[in-house]
């Protein structure tokens, strides 16, 4: 299965501030059926008792009448003003640039910048230079004798909880060198020699500001040094495959936007390991283009063959999506015939400039890769025709394999165009060469002296696997980063325009969630930001990873559309002014899912939004109760700001309430704290005070709850502030992970209120909201929740303050419900009708159709429709129900592959590989055959993985892919109804009962008859195939939303000197000797 999808990421940001008032659409129904075997006057009956019962165990343990007289008690005292939401989206939108800018700081000031090319003007190249540094992969290693190994030694790490108790150095930085490198190759020693004068600003920087995670120095010569210092480990293979060059961060920071069309030789001397090096200079080309850069891929021989033939003439964005999508068209290549070099250059020049003059596309730099075994000719009347004089577009020829009879005329070729030649003989030279054109791309900016600051789009760290450990609340951290290219500024090399590399650090998008107030928001509110691409920065429905314990990363997670999240937005109105960078207001209904996708509000947004300056990114939205935080019951919002303990080192220990405290003490000038937030919490303290007295004397007096059903009683304020009371002791707790970590949806956290609070807010004043969770197994062993909301005012539009509910065990919930069935009006005390009885089955559901109490266990917490699906049917036509579609757009759907397409299994390619090395071989054995071993050996170990993943047989995986499912609420305004359903002759009757002040609804039905030909209801989501929808693939691969470009352009120079051009490839000596040293490890495998 494959599902294309456009996508886009950015180097912008653009968060918005949303404020939501929430509106139920109602339609009005009659009553309706006939011929009812089951009274309506007596379920009505139970529906009472049973609703009158429950409202007065939640009320009384809740406190909810007393916390409601506590705030009218206040009502003079409190002045309720209505937010302007476009003021506080810009006043947030400041905020966060004063966020952005301060972790920019860094590099902004040019402290690394300045550090580094200050070192690098004052070092000389010394090619006997030799230098012991702290190798991140040797540090404390030693050998058999327990000395340390070279480039090793001893480097103290101790473990810092601001980095999640990694053991690190915060005083030096350590350097990694990928596998494929040589780690003391004269380029390298010299480079992290003169670099060692970053360590002092990195350690600063962290002093400065203590909120920083990973500082770094990517070097153009492939070393990566980072602060602070930690070892690294490889993998199971013994492998590091990290190279800094590769990086989003690097490349953004290094290059300008550019458009690129690649064209591959695939005439007949391609055959074998050739067009397979081919594939994957390819493949590695397509890593280094971003999500601001366009793309496409031409095969040519005696024809031109687009490699994806939907998109003809046309050039498309280098999101993931795409980028995977040709990826799989390339292993359909096949070599034959003639290469026609002239018609393929020619296609790739009229393609670049009719491209250009449609707006589409980067507007910058423009390239021209050629994968080829050779060129019988310049074609230099092809590039005076159509590049030259300005020679705005660069060719970048790729000489595959060994033979170099043709390597003049693509270093010709190279030069004439301000491009780079390099020859790949085999594929460890891939990667390395590959990367070349990056340098020369970012000549202009270094000779402009342009130090452009680069925001990424949101990624998790893979840097390492001791990174991964780098975790928040809710999993790995989620980051962006910051970067700006350090130049070579010696006079000598000026018109070199030479990139010594790219300096950079990690900014967690949680720090983007301090600066948001989220009281003022509301409950339904949430603040998000997104790129220039429209892609999420941050957004509460974003859903990054899956599988057990949410730790795997979608393939796709760093480029979810804006608009796949707020889909309700089908014009892109409220995207398309993000990306823009204009400010205003949007207003929308929105169906926002919740409770893992089981439950569905139906809101009125009101949506303010603006740029944050400086960035790719847009915007959109007293002491008298100090006593009272002293409670132990007290508890704040772990991921709220309510003062600010990252500035200083000495208060990064403290909990919100101790530095409330502290701040409230006057003691501590240095502190800085939201004084309005702190205010109004001291309020929301002293008003809800009482309650903890109250709780008590309810678990003192143990009759009232003889059954201990009541297990727990909570409360929640708009400040983030709660209590809780226990009426058992912990152990005995049914649910023992409500209202903690666990509890991920319960608790307050930074973008959004508790679920219970969410949903008590919903529903009318004075009614409680019963739910229970969805692990219910077969035994009694699970809770029901009733919330109920409390407002600031006594008036129908008062704000809500806070709210209030009770935990109760299910079985004390099913027990008041059976009993208040069998209740009536009769003065004989003998019943008519019972929910004992044999011919009926009675169920209590709430207002999502979720089953919480049947005569069957096993239903509860599934969706009615499931046990009763011909009544949900009647009840969706008669309107007692609606059916909402939502849609889920980071979905993941399982395929199943029997076999593999792949044109080259690992087999093939070792036997093709053999038999191309051996010709040449056979009369030099020596160190040819040696570089062979190495080589095939280093094949196998670094792309197994690879081909192993394309040899899957019979094994399913999951990939992306759009899904839509069902969801279900109740009409308010029908609170009663009857029906009759015929099945087969046999007619079914029902009745639906509303329990008063609830969410509940008391169902009978009548099971007389066999209604088994109507297919039961379910929630499970369908995936969405386009192909149903889209006639023509080629439309939606061509699809494009708007996008802004990035602000800064750099495609050339007139100063710019491009005689170096480029040179062959081929193992150097001292890799030669690196990999002598690995052989032993690598041959018998």
């Amino acid at each position: 299965m494959q599902v294309d999808r456009s996508c886009v990421v950015s180097s912008a940001w653009c968060t918005w501030l949303l404020l939501l008032f929430s509106t139920l659409s109602t339609t009005v129904n009659g009553v309706g059926g006939t011929h009812q075997s089951i009274p309506p006057s007596v379920v009505k009956l139970w529906a009472s008792a049973f609703g009158g019962e429950m409202k007065s165990i939640s009320a009384k343990y809740s406190g909810s009448q007393l916390l409601q007289k506590k705030y009218k008690e206040f009502e003079r005292a409190v002045r309720v003003e209505e937010i302007d939401g476009l003021r506080l989206v810009k006043r947030l939108a400041e905020n966060m640039e004063e966020m952005f800018h301060k972790k920019a700081q860094a590099m902004k000031v040019r402290r690394l910048v300045e550090a580094a090319e200050e070192a690098h003007l004052q070092h000389r190249e010394d090619p006997n230079l030799q230098y012991e540094y702290f190798n991140a992969v040797l540090i404390n290693e030693v050998d058999e004798e327990g000395n340390s190994v070279e480039l090793g030694g001893e480097f103290i790490l101790q473990p810092n909880d601001h980095f999640n108790n990694l053991s690190v150095n915060l005083s030096l930085s350590v350097v990694q060198v990928p596998t494929n490198m040589y780690n003391k190759d004269s380029a390298i020693v010299n480079g992290v020699y003169w670099s060692e004068a970053l360590n002092k600003v990195f350690v600063d920087n962290f002093e400065r500001d203590p909120s920083l995670i990973w500082q770094y120095f990517g070097s153009a010569k492939g070393f990566f040094r980072q602060y602070p210092g930690i070892k690294w480990k490889p993998d199971e293979h013994g492998v590091i495959a990290f190279d800094c060059r590769n990086r989003k961060w690097y490349i953004q920071a290094a290059t300008s936007p550019k458009d690129v069309v690649i064209l591959v030789d695939v005439s007949g001397s391609m055959k074998g390991l050739r067009l397979t090096i081919a594939r994957q200079t390819v493949s590695s080309i397509l890593d280094t283009l971003g999500d601001d850069d366009f793309f496409n891929i031409i095969a040519y021989n005696e024809e031109l063959h687009y490699v994806e033939p939907c998109l003809n003439g046309t050039l498309v964005q280098a999101d993931i999506t795409n980028k995977d999508h040709f990826r799989e068209h390339l292993d359909k290549l096949f070599a034959q015939g003639i290469g026609m070099l002239d018609i393929a250059l020619t296609e790739a020049f009229n393609l670049l400039s009719d491209f250009n003059e449609t707006g589409r596309g980067s507007e910058c730099s423009q390239a021209i890769m050629l994968v080829t075994d050779g060129a019988v000719d310049t074609y230099d009347a092809i590039f005076a025709k159509y590049n030259w004089p300005e020679r705005k577009v660069r060719i970048f020829p790729y000489l595959i394999g060994r033979e170099s009879a043709f390597a003049d005329n693509l270093k010709w070729m190279a030069c004439a165009n301000k491009g780079y030649f390099t020859q790949i003989s085999t594929l460890a030279d891939v990667q390395e060469n590959v990367m070349e054109y990056l340098h020369v791309l970012s000549r202009p900016k270094v000779i402009d002296l342009e130090h452009d600051t680069v925001w990424t789009e949101a990624y998790i760290d893979s840097t390492l696997p001791q990174a991964q450990k780098l975790e928040d609340g809710q999993g790995p951290v989620l980051m962006t980063t910051v970067a700006m290219p350090v130049f070579s500024t010696k006079n000598e090399t000026r018109n070199r325009g030479i990139l010594l590399g790219v300096v950079g650090t990690d900014v967690p998008v949680s720090e983007l969630l301090k600066t948001i107030p989220k009281y003022k928001l509301g409950i339904h509110g949430y603040a998000f930001a997104i790129t220039n691409n429209g892609y999420i920065l941050t957004h509460p429905d974003l859903r990054p990873l899956y599988g057990d314990g949410k730790k795997r990363r979608k393939p796709n997670y760093s480029s979810v559309d804006l608009s796949e999240v707020e889909w309700e937005d089908k014009d892109d109105t409220l995207r398309n002014a993000m990306v823009n960078r204009k400010t205003g207001t949007f207003s929308m209904e929105v169906k926002k899912s919740v409770d893992k996708g089981r439950r569905v509000l139906v809101l009125h947004n009101d949506y303010y939004y603006t740029d944050i300056k400086g960035t790719p990114f847009s915007h959109s939205h007293f002491i008298a109760g100090l006593h009272d935080l002293e409670h132990p019951d007290v508890a704040l919002a772990d991921e709220w700001t309510y003062c600010n303990t990252d500035e200083h080192p000495e208060h990064r220990y403290l909990s919100q309430i101790e530095a409330i405290k502290l701040y409230l003490s006057g003691h501590e000038p240095h502190l800085k704290c939201d004084k309005e937030l702190v205010q109004e919490v001291l309020f929301d303290a002293v008003v809800t005070a009482p309650l903890e007295a109250y709780w008590t004397s309810l678990v003192l007096n143990k009759s009232e709850n003889s059954d201990k059903g009541v297990e727990i009683a909570y409360l929640g304020t708009r400040t983030g502030l709660s209590r809780i009371n226990l009426f058992v002791v912990p152990d005995e707790l049914t649910n023992q992970d409500f209202l903690t970590a666990e509890d991920k949806e319960g608790v307050f956290n930074a973008d959004h209120f508790p679920l219970w609070y969410k949903r008590a807010a919903e529903q009318v004043p004075g009614t409680f909201v019963y739910s229970l969770p969805f692990n219910i197994g077969s035994e009694n062993k699970s809770v029901v929740l009733a919330s109920t909301a409390i407002q600031l005012l006594d008036e129908r539009k008062s704000p809500i303050a806070a709210a209030v509910g009770i935990q109760m065990k299910l079985e004390f919930f099913q027990k008041k419900f059976w009993t208040a069935s069998r209740q009536c009006a009769a003065l004989d005390g003998k019943c008519s009708i019972s929910c004992d009885d044999e011919n009926i089955n009675c169920y209590l559901i709430d207002n999502n159709g979720f089953v919480l109490v049947a005569e069957d266990y096993t239903l509860t917490g599934k969706f009615f429709g499931e046990a009763e699906g011909a009544v949900m049917s009647k009840l969706l036509q008669m309107g007692s129900f609606k059916r909402v579609t939502l849609y889920d757009y980071q979905a993941l759907c399982w395929v199943y592959s029997e076999s593999s397409d792949s044109g080259h299994t690992l087999l093939d390619v070792r036997a093709e590989y053999f038999l191309y090395h051996f010709t040449s071989i056979h009369a030099k054995l020596g160190l040819h055959l040696l570089v062979f071993l190495v080589e095939f050996n280093l094949y196998s170990w670094w792309y197994s993985d690879l081909t192993t993943k394309a040899q899957r047989i019979g094994r399913s995986m999951q990939v992306p892919c759009d899904t839509e499912y069902p969801a279900f609420v109740s009409e308010r305004t029908i609170k009663e109804n009857t029906g009759n359903i015929d099945c087969d002759g046999c007619i079914k009757s029902f009745v639906i009962q509303q329990i008063p002040s609830s969410n509940l609804f008391m169902v009978v039905v009548d099971n007389k008859c066999d209604c088994s030909m109507f297919e039961p209801i379910t929630m499970d989501p369908i995936e969405i195939m386009y192909i149903l929808h889209w006639p023509k693939n080629s439309e939606r691969l061509k699809m494009q939303k708007d996008r802004r470009r990035p602000d800064t352009c750099h495609p050339f120079h007139p100063e710019e000197n491009s005689m170096e051009c480029g040179g062959a490839a081929s193992l150097n000596p001292s890799l030669v000797a690196t990999l002598l040293c690995v052989l032993v490890a690598l041959f018998p495998r």
